[in-house]
């Protein structure tokens, strides 16, 4: 049987460091995007905003040229996931962000190199 997938509630947006206080300030101050207060797991400097139902994160990423959209997927299973993803040919990316030793998810590229953090239902 297929996992289900659906939307996570983040989107991160990795920036290089030039261009982090210019990007954060377009969205606070051009758009007028509230920003989240209290901690944050990342470990990138990062600043929230509340983005309708999502999370949007800018993340200060030193070893950027560009910047990059990380998206987040939710999973009803986590292995089948796994499995199904690397039966498809999707890259798995663990090495590009370490994430904690006891969380379930897991980085996939698309075929477009767009990373994805695949979570289980529980953890988004």
């Amino acid at each position: 049987m297929k996992p289900r997938f659906s939307p996570g509630r983040n989107i991160a947006v990795k920036v290089p460091s030039h261009e982090y206080e210019r990007t954060v300030a377009f969205y606070q101050e051009v758009l007028g995007l509230t920003a989240l207060t209290g901690p944050a797991s990342s470990v990138h400097e990062t600043t929230r905003f509340a983005f309708g139902d999502k999370v949007l994160w800018i993340d200060r990423v030193a070893e950027l040229s560009q910047a990059e959209i990380w998206l987040e997927v939710v999973t009803d299973d986590v292995e089948r996931a796994a499995a199904h993803l690397a039966e498809s040919g999707c890259a798995r990316r663990d090495e590009i962000e370490r994430l904690p030793a006891d969380f379930e998810g897991f980085w996939i590229a698309s075929p477009s190199n767009v990373i994805h953090l695949i979570v289980p239902a529980d953890e988004a």
